[in-house]
């Protein structure tokens, strides 16, 4: 991979690598049914749904910005689905409707992606875009055997580190890649950061600084 790839995938893309690591080591394989990607425009969930669709997983893509939903299409998500039916507080256990997730929001959406999240199926978390808290109950754990496995990518060990990174070069499509980066100027970064902050930005932004 080029420099400018590795920055394309950056900390957003090596931590979708680890969550879709830690579902395949939960056992999660693509024809036990659907994986949501919360967030699906974001940094993470780009790039999430750039793997799993390439592994072969039907891919549900949850986003605020259901006018980018052909984006994400290209992508390879096979359905786009409204946040909103995720973001607001929900039932202990709602209709099983995933089998797996990657979740970078938190809060109330990860508790509702849980909570639809079929039996014996994972979630995996990584972020807190909504929220750090997590108003569930125990239902899905108990009644469902849901998993919800934690993502770290600040202190991973470099052995996982390395892992992700080789798939990362072996499983994200790297047409995908550039198809979800843009590349700006460093006079242009106070206005990208204000983007980010108001949720205008879909995939990666890549500051040239040379």
């Amino acid at each position: 991979m080029t420099p400018k790839q590795c920055m394309a995938v950056g900390t957003a893309g090596y931590t979708a690598m680890l969550s879709v690591l830690a579902l395949e080591k939960h056992g999660i394989t693509p024809d036990q049914g659907p994986v949501l990607v919360t967030g699906a425009n974001g940094g993470v969930g780009s790039v999430a749904v750039s793997i799993l669709s390439k592994l072969g997983y039907e891919v549900i893509a949850s986003t605020g910005r259901t006018e980018h939903a052909d984006f994400l299409k290209q992508l390879g998500a096979s359905s786009v689905i409204d946040r909103a039916e995720l973001s607001e507080k929900g039932r202990p256990l709602g209709k099983e409707r995933w089998r797996a997730a990657v979740d970078s929001i938190g809060s109330h959406t990860l508790a509702n992606v849980i909570a639809q999240t079929q039996y014996g199926g994972a979630v995996t978390s990584c972020g807190l875009a909504q929220g750090a808290d997590l108003p569930l109950t125990v239902m899905p754990f108990i009644l469902r055997g849901v998993s919800l496995l934690g993502i770290d990518s600040v202190m991973a060990p470099k052995a996982a580190r390395e892992e992700a990174w080789a798939r990362l070069q072996q499983d994200l499509d790297l047409e995908k890649l550039e198809l979800l980066s843009e590349t700006v100027g460093f006079d242009q970064i106070v206005e990208k950061a204000t983007d980010i902050v108001d949720g205008k930005i879909k995939g990666r932004v890549i500051v040239e600084i040379a």
